[in-house]
């Protein structure tokens, strides 16, 4: 695996996967600035596939389906990511086609993709589970990029102007730092002639991000009525160190520990073993640039809110006054191990973890040091993360019937 610098100034990611049968290529483009009204990123990307200057919508699709490509754009906290699967055979096509639709997009059918937006994003929120996620982000990056929900953007969506889109578009996605990453059976010398043949317009600038760090100095509760609901949903998190934080490892083997590995998991085995508590219960550790967060959920019965934060803080309070047994350290580490290696074993997997690797900065070959970093963590490690950051500046939301509410 190599960096090579390519003549527009883009980093190419290149690794040589002999013997795999299709090519796998991911682009990202970094977002270093906070969008003016919430939702004008999450547009831009429903149009990049909405025609080119010298193809239609209906083009794309048909010659996408033709050529056998698997297709997609994404919109992730800090960057956009277009990834491509392709027989080696069919590159160049592929390339070309991705390369017209980044630097030539007409960004057509605005209206139509406003409302389709809006359809897909209020039948989504019918979802108990994913309103209280929604309410949960929004409340905890108040006012910050990454707290731009759903909810949010519907708040603010017909603010949005077809002009504001074009100016993201040509003033933060256009000029933004890139970065290319392709695993596969085929040649590097090919790859670098065929990416700098058809991105002879997309340049790659290195500056400075106006997005800050968001603040929570406070504990926010958020209440969300439900009266037909028959479970609550509840979540409940913290404000951790950012993506580079060299306690990264030590917060993901804390959050196998506590709650993401399921039957293991100690809030899975006091919480809905021993309790009977939850429908689901589980740890999350979210990582971004500018913050991270590590978050607690639970579904369970309406009645049970007031037990279930109990037994959020018991578990919790165990793990900053115990240290956890070698035994479950170890466990927790080959856990993390193993799901590196099962989530890494396809050529675009690859090729998406290098890539993102690269553009947060952490190095395309991050992936070694960061296996190195989890065996290293420490019993003591975890009691003192837990100490640092599990304190009474959190973010709890709560969906429920209102009746249910009034005891929180």
């Amino acid at each position: 695996m190599e960096k090579i610098l390519l003549n527009n100034n883009v980093n190419l990611i290149f690794k040589s996967a002999k013997n795999t049968p299709r090519v796998a290529l991911t682009c990202f483009v970094n977002i270093d600035k906070q969008e003016s009204v919430p939702g004008i990123y999450s547009i831009l990307n429903r149009l990049f596939l909405q025609g080119t200057k010298k193809r239609t919508a209906e083009q794309i699709a048909y010659e996408i389906e033709k050529n056998g490509l698997d297709f997609y754009s994404e919109m992730k906290s800090d960057y956009w990511k277009f990834s491509l699967l392709c027989l080696k055979e069919d590159f160049e096509v592929a390339v070309e086609i991705l390369a017209d639709i980044m630097q030539n997009s007409t960004l057509e059918n605005f209206e139509k993709e406003v409302v389709k937006f809006k359809g897909e994003t209020l039948a989504s929120l019918d979802s108990p589970t994913v309103l209280a996620r929604d309410k949960f982000v929004e409340a905890l990056y108040k006012e910050h990029q990454y707290g731009h929900s759903s909810v949010v953007i519907l708040e603010n969506i017909d603010k949005i102007l077809p002009s504001d889109v074009w100016d993201a578009y040509n003033t933060v996605f256009k000029p933004a730092e890139k970065v290319f990453s392709v695993v596969g059976d085929i040649d590097k010398n090919e790859v670098q002639s065929v990416l700098e043949k058809h991105f002879v317009e997309l340049s790659s600038t290195k500056r400075q991000s106006s997005i800050d760090s968001a603040k929570l100095d406070e504990k926010r509760i958020v209440k969300i009525v439900k009266d037909d609901a028959n479970q609550a949903q509840i979540y409940q998190g913290w404000f951790v160190p950012g993506i580079k934080s060299k306690e990264s490892a030590a917060l993901s083997v804390l959050n196998t520990i506590l709650g993401s590995s399921g039957l293991s998991s100690r809030l899975f085995l006091e919480l809905r073993d021993k309790k009977g508590l939850a429908y689901t219960v589980r740890s999350m550790y979210t990582k971004a640039r500018h913050n991270s967060d590590f978050r607690v959920y639970i579904a369970t019965e309406p009645k049970n809110i007031k037990v279930s934060l109990e037994g959020f803080k018991i578990e919790i309070d165990k793990l900053k006054s115990e240290l956890v047994s070698d035994k479950e350290l170890f466990d927790a580490k080959n856990n993390i191990i193993g799901k590196i290696q099962f989530i890494t074993e396809t050529n675009l997997q690859q090729s998406s973890t290098f890539g993102s690797y690269e553009m947060e900065e952490l190095g395309y070959d991050y992936l070694e040091k960061w296996l190195e970093e989890i065996k290293s963590v420490t019993s003591k490690d975890i009691m003192e993360i837990t100490q640092k950051y599990f304190n009474d500046n959190y973010v709890l939301a709560i969906l429920a019937p209102e009746k249910y509410l009034s005891e929180v």
